[in-house]
């Protein structure tokens, strides 16, 4: 195994472990909250922090720009270049900050409280929380470039560590909400506001001692700032349709179907980003090794990379949510225990998303690392962003509010095609055929495959745990099975072959 494979590997590990510990914390914090702070108020505070989320689409796309650039300046091994760009991304991000608080306090604070459906005995404790998230913004948008240095030097064990406190001071603030009497939804958006200033502290304290270019100096180099703020501009279109697909959706289904239905829309949000951490995890990182062999000009170990995460993130991905579909009303009332109404479609339709939206991440990955971003923010912004207009035209016509959902999907899978052509562009390696066929057609076939078994034992088992427990065990087995002869090339399986019988042999000298 290379040192990059065993650096990603490492890598993946620590996220997994992040993972494994929030998810677990994060099923509890969410019931209790639930529970709590009732489904109405859960409900209010999932629309009043969408409302200061519409505005961090500015803050994503610097993310993405800060994070392109340290990246490629550690791949070109240039230390003065990784000063000025620290610098200058944190001078924007200030300025951003700014941007977003004005706007937030002006057009934010009308919107919330005008349009908004919000009962009028929740409207005070609803501008509590709505100052509260503005505040965590302005937090979270001036750690961007922290956050994008440490992603930039690999060094994940850190966001595994402090995400593991993070989700412990998150599940004190559940002690803390049955200890304490008052309003609880004003005080649970106090205390989350202080976990994210004490998260930040944490991040920002690391990178000071450990990274000499997170010292900053006011720098004025216009040769920088040029190429940053043309993939700034570009990408910022992107992320405001990214933000309004999902966003203005939340908003549209509070107008039209109420608080109840922005609670179920809440919980297939939290449902999608547990199942995508599974995914996101190895995408984060998979995602500077991606940029460095593009600084360094090895395209070849680019397309590799690329095309061999895709499958591998996608089959995983396919692990995991097989059992999740098919048992989703029984899970989310062994987790929540009342559903909310719409809450079941609405999670099995956000992770049919996930399927498509895995594939373009890793595409915007390998486009991000060229630079080249005009054509592919362009197309899958105006793509993304129509999401919002067709779901008003239905919602208004009395359309389902499983709509957006289904428009994502589809829409999604269009922007991973744009991607991979903006990359062609650029790099003659890649080919949209060759990317179909290795990549979408094999990956089809395999999760068709793998599901047969899991779909045969729901329609022949009786409800309940051990019609799950057969569930997932088959569709562990299925998609193994179907990814080492479907997905792998005959490359890639001999070297997994040889990796089992390796862990077999030491395995069995262990033993002895």
């Amino acid at each position: 195994m290379s040192a990059n494979n065993r650096r990603i590997a490492k890598n993946t590990i620590f996220l997994y472990v992040r993972m494994l510990f929030t998810m677990g914390i994060g099923l509890v914090t969410s019931r209790v909250v639930l529970q709590v702070l009732g489904v109405d108020d859960f409900g209010v505070y999932n629309v009043v922090g969408g409302v200061v989320a519409m505005f961090g689409f500015i803050n994503s796309s610097m993310s993405g720009a800060t994070s392109r650039f340290l990246t490629y300046g550690l791949g070109k091994s240039d230390e003065v270049y990784l000063k000025k760009i620290f610098s200058l991304s944190l001078e924007i991000h200030i300025a951003i900050s700014i941007v977003i608080l004005i706007l937030s306090e002006t057009i934010g604070l009308w919107f919330l409280n005008n349009k908004l459906d919000i009962p009028p005995e929740s409207m005070y404790a609803a501008n509590w929380v709505y100052q509260c998230s503005v505040i965590s913004a302005v937090i979270s948008i001036t750690q961007v470039p922290y956050n994008a240095a440490i992603i930039a030097h690999e060094n994940m064990n850190v966001f595994a560590y402090v995400e593991i406190l993070n989700s412990i001071l998150k599940l004190v603030i559940l002690f803390v909400l049955y200890a304490v009497a008052g309003n609880k939804l004003m005080i649970y958006g106090f205390l989350v506001l202080g976990v994210s200033f004490v998260v930040a502290f944490i991040y920002r304290f690391y990178c000071l001692k450990h990274y000499r270019e997170c010292r900053f100096t006011f720098t004025k180099d216009r040769a920088l700032i040029k190429p940053i703020f043309s993939f700034f501009g570009w990408d910022l279109y992107g992320n405001l349709s990214t933000i309004m697909r999902t966003q203005g959706v939340n908003m549209l289904i509070n107008i039209f179907f109420g608080v109840i239905a922005n609670t179920a829309y809440g919980i297939a949000m939290q449902v999608q980003g547990a199942v995508g951490a599974f995914s996101s995890n190895i995408i984060t990182a998979v995602r500077p090794q991606i940029i460095k062999n593009y600084a360094s000009g090895d395209y070849n170990a680019m397309k590799h990379l690329i095309y061999a995460s895709s499958k591998y993130i996608f089959m995983l991905l396919v692990a995991i949510s097989i059992p999740v579909i098919i048992e989703m009303d029984f899970l989310l009332k062994i987790w929540l225990g009342e559903v909310p109404l719409y809450s079941v479609w609405l999670c099995r339709l956000s992770i049919f998303f996930l399927y498509f939206s895995t594939l373009s991440f890793i595409m915007v990955t390998g486009a991000h690392a060229t630079g080249k971003i005009k054509i592919p923010s362009l197309i899958n912004g105006s793509i993304y962003l129509s999401v919002v207009p067709i779901s008003y035209i239905a919602f208004k016509h009395g359309g389902s509010i499983y709509i957006p959902f289904i428009c994502n999907a589809i829409f999604v899978f269009f922007g991973c095609c744009m991607n991979l052509y903006a990359i062609k562009r650029q790099i003659a390696q890649f080919a949209f055929w060759s990317y179909f066929s290795e990549v979408i057609l094999r990956c089809a076939l395999a999760t068709f495959c793998a599901a047969i078994v899991p779909a045969v034992i729901y329609f022949s088992v009786s409800y309940g745990w051990v019609r799950l427990g057969l569930e997932i065990m088959a569709s562990v087995v299925g998609v193994s099975v179907a990814t080492l002869y479907i997905v792998s090339e005959n490359n890639e399986r001999e070297i997994i072959f040889a990796k089992i019988k390796d862990m077999f042999i030491k395995w069995k000298i262990m033993r002895r």
